[in-house]
């Protein structure tokens, strides 16, 4: 859970509770306030993590002095808004909107591998790609194969379904077809465009979104670079054309538009302070 200025409750409090520990002189008052969020941005300023000012896992973990390598860093944001052309404020947002607070899991079993979502449907027509009859294979595991989107475990154990998919044979097709038909990462880029973004091999991309979150925004920023409508888009801060090209057609009934300009104007005005 991220929890952001305006929230109130015990969560708040204990966040507070937690920041004082730290040596922040706040009122445990269970308000996520203008001193709570400037409290949040100096833990995640002191441990190298994005400054935002939204306290979720990864400023907890670095508040309870588990601090780890592999988050994302504001510098890498930085360097992805330089190399993009555009500004910070707007790689920002995007990464608050689009990345849901985590591109690596926490804990577990499945602590410390890839946020990811595998898509049957996607599975299917990467089958057909390598000229392979999906329909047996969607007989024998419709929630593997299919037509029709859906089927989804969530968290962690979306691993299980690609790796269940992977197995169906020996091939390439189910081998590096599974790899393909999962979203990955912060930015939940389908791993179907690996040679279009410049990696080497499906199993590089795989190996690359395992790495750190910052590998992840590389192929975000790849991806951008790939796209000249998205890159102008950004760039204009056309954020109903950049959620659309993004998101895709039905981006209007999670509001991404809304939310990614929204979250533009907060950072674009709390820039200063996270310098």
């Amino acid at each position: 859970m991220i929890l952001r200025h305006g929230d109130t409750g015990y969560r708040v409090e204990a966040l507070q509770r937690a920041l004082v520990s730290a040596g922040h002189a706040l009122e445990m008052d269970g308000w996520f306030g203008d001193e709570t969020e400037a409290a949040v941005r100096a833990i995640q300023r002191a441990h190298g993590l994005v400054i935002d000012g939204l306290a979720g896992p990864k400023t907890r973990a670095a508040l309870g002095g588990r601090p780890d390598p592999r988050r994302l860093r504001q510098i890498d944001l930085v360097h992805a808004a330089e190399r993009l052309g555009v500004e910070l404020a707007a790689v920002m947002a995007v990464n608050e909107v689009e990345s849901r607070g985590s591109g690596l899991h926490f804990g577990g079993p499945r602590g410390g591998q890839p946020v990811i979502l595998f898509e049957r449907h996607i599975m299917r027509r990467r089958l057909i790609h390598y000229g392979v009859a999906p329909m047996p294979y969607q007989q024998r595991r419709p929630d593997l194969v299919n037509d029709k989107a859906g089927g989804y475990i969530g968290g962690p154990r979306e691993h299980d379904r690609l790796e269940a998919a992977a197995a169906l044979d020996d091939s390439t097709a189910t081998g590096d077809g599974a790899i393909e038909a999962a979203s990955w990462g912060l930015f939940q880029i389908m791993g179907m465009h690996w040679q279009r973004l410049g990696y080497a091999s499906a199993a590089a991309w795989r190996e690359a979104m395992a790495a750190t979150e910052g590998r992840q925004l590389e192929a975000f920023t790849r991806f951008i670079e790939a796209d000249h409508s998205l890159l102008t888009a950004l760039r204009r801060h056309d954020w109903r054309e950049f959620a659309r090209r993004y998101n895709g057609p039905a981006f209007e009934k999670n509001d991404y538009d809304t939310k990614l300009a929204a979250a533009y104007r907060r950072h674009a005005q709390q820039l200063e302070v996270a310098a």
